[in-house]
């Protein structure tokens, strides 16, 4: 589709960490482009951008388009997207992750928020203005706007930037696979049969649900693929109806074993019959010819050209979130049992990976990308299907991963946050940890105790069901804001297994078994950032008075440097909490090791 309107915003938030030196890295001088002068100055980063946008204006002509919208997202509104959805980076250069770029016959520009504006001014040339705006406009928005012009929006089936870029990557041929049954519970019929239910007993009666997002038609069916970055998805739909099943995706990645694991040669209702991916509008336009139908869509991922074909009113059903969103999001006792295997795993890896960090830095043989090469090598050894996205938080980038261009050496006398994490079959984890290998300031010290208790105050509430996430904020936030310090992302998000590391995040604390990621930080533009995230389970517990009540039970193993914590500002509660982790993890993780490497650690 071309334009892909946003029906709602799309959700993300970038992960950090910090250097403080420049050794090694460009000079900040020379970093940013300069167009008011004559010529004009473009650092070595910046993408010359003429020759697509010279041609992209000659489709726009054609079909007497004025303005054309390429929004940073693909057909699924997805967070993470494939090398070839990157059609905002391929006609700006801009590769962040959040961005929408107007082009209009004479002239371009790029809207995108604070976390990326240092960015985009080394990567755009001086044919793109920077509109230092990041609000997610959705198409209802775009007609507001253009009420008092005499211009109006319209989508159109053709992708105009698809039509200019040549050497567009395609789609991966990788076979889809389906997980084996010791990390299942449910089978997909089970799913399919427990989603009809809720189906059933919508009071508007949807005879149709239309999935949209890449995560849902993945869970339904217990598969994966690998067309998206350190996200196991593939490229699929799907329309489910009480008697049907379209799966939607590219067939010829489909074998001949997976065709009968769907039951693909039968047309009963717990048949699946597969379609080409790019047949889904046409089919959905045939489906809502019928008589009587009603389609249910979650408007977060689903696009406005299928939006727009579900005509007229009365057949549409709208929620914020699919069924399928809400009920993935309820870990089963295996899901639960696995993920918390995948995290003691993985806090091996991470805890080996601090350990060498602390011997090699100061003896100057670690650099950005050798500890995020040494981290990856750790995961290789445990299971690991796929990395989860590593970034960093660096003197000229809010949202940073390591380049040889960027590469530095790290030292002694910095601190260094490193948010990474590992998919796999089991789980899928997500851990930030902050730590200094000399002397801290006070100051350091200051904000990174100030940042554990709020993670300790999250982990240790006790809620009522159907808190709403937001609701946590203020414990997060409350020991950073006694003196005046703050940070500028949200305070958690969902997490899966063996799926996407950012799940449903305003959905009510109201399910138990939910997986929650908990990550209060603070970043001191210049000069350092700390952040501190671990994974959670939702689960009930028993109160004095009260019995719908619930808290957090942390997986993340991890422990934290204590030479960061100023213990004089802990409570006594908030002492405990910190000792009984440390033994927790120092048992849990002893054991794992004795079983795996029949040794004892001293």
């Amino acid at each position: 589709f071309s334009h892909l309107y946003h029906f709602s915003k799309v959700f993300y938030l970038c992960v950090h960490a910090i250097s403080g030196n420049t050794d090694g890295a460009v000079a900040r001088e020379s970093t940013e482009r300069n167009c008011s002068l004559t010529p004009p100055y473009l650092p070595s980063t910046a993408v010359n951008t003429s020759l697509q946008l010279e041609e992209l204006r000659v489709q726009m002509r054609a079909m007497n388009i004025s303005a054309y919208i390429i929004p940073a997202t693909d057909a699924h509104l997805s967070e993470y997207i494939a090398p070839r959805d990157a059609r905002l980076a391929f006609m700006t250069g801009f590769t962040g992750s959040a961005g929408t770029a107007v082009v209009t016959l004479n002239k371009a520009a790029l809207w995108t928020d604070s976390r990326y504006w240092v960015q985009a001014e080394r990567q755009m040339d001086c044919n793109w203005e920077l509109e230092k705006d990041g609000r997610s406009e959705t198409q209802g928005d775009y007609n507001i706007n253009l009420d008092s012009s005499d211009r109006s929006l319209k989508s159109i089936t053709e992708n105009l930037v698809d039509k200019v870029w040549k050497e567009r990557p395609s789609v991966p041929p990788d076979n889809l696979t389906r997980l084996p049954d010791r990390v299942i519970q449910r089978t997909w019929q089970e799913k399919v049969e427990h989603i009809r239910t809720q189906m059933g007993d919508n009071p508007y009666k949807p005879t149709g649900l239309l999935l949209s997002a890449l995560d849902e038609t993945a869970w339904l069916f217990n598969m994966r693929g690998n067309d998206i970055p350190y996200n196991p998805f593939f490229y699929s739909y799907t329309l489910l109806t009480m008697d049907e099943i379209w799966l939607f995706l590219h067939v010829e990645r489909v074998t001949e074993e997976l065709k009968v694991y769907l039951n693909a040669s039968c047309e009963g209702a717990l048949c699946v019959q597969l379609k080409g991916y790019d047949t889904i509008l046409d089919h959905l336009k045939n489906y809502v010819t019928r008589p009587g139908v009603k389609v249910w869509i979650g408007t977060e991922y689903t696009n406005y050209a299928l939006y727009e074909v579900i005509t007229p009113q009365d057949k549409l059903l709208t929620s914020s979130y699919s069924p399928v969103l809400t009920t993935k999001a309820v870990k089963d006792e295996t899901e639960q049992q696995i993920l918390r295997d995948a995290h003691v795993r993985d806090a091996i890896v991470v805890i080996q990976f601090l350990m060498w960090l602390e011997k090699t830095v100061p003896e100057g043989n670690a650099t950005e990308l050798t500890a995020a090469e040494y981290v990856d090598k750790c995961r290789s050894s445990t299971h690991l299907k796929n990395t989860s996205k590593q970034c960093y938080y660096h003197f000229l980038f809010l949202c940073y991963s390591p380049t040889k261009e960027t590469n530095r050496r790290l030292t002694v006398d910095e601190m260094y946050l490193v948010d990474s994490g590992g998919q796999y079959l089991d789980g899928t984890t997500d851990i930030t940890r902050t730590v200094h290998w000399g002397k801290p300031t006070e100051m350091q010290k200051e904000a990174f105790t100030r940042v554990l208790m709020g993670n300790i105050e999250i982990s240790r509430t006790i809620f009522p069901s159907g808190t709403r996430g937001v609701n946590m904020e203020m414990l997060g936030r409350r020991a950073l804001w006694e003196v005046g310090l703050n940070y500028g992302h949200g305070t958690g998000h969902g997490v899966g297994n063996y799926f996407g590391v950012h799940e449903c995040t305003n959905l009510y604390l109201e399910m138990t078994l939910r997986c929650q990621i908990c990550q209060p930080g603070y970043y001191k533009e210049n000069d350092f950032g700390i952040r501190i995230e671990d994974v959670a389970v939702v689960v009930p517990v028993q109160t004095k008075y009260g019995n719908n009540y619930l808290t957090f039970d942390t997986v993340s193993l991890v422990p934290y440097d204590r030479k960061l914590i100023d213990m004089s500002l802990l409570s006594s509660e908030q002492v405990r909490n910190c000792i009984s982790l440390h033994n927790q993890l120092q048992d849990i993780c002893l054991q794992f090791l004795k079983m795996r490497y029949k040794y004892v650690l001293t």
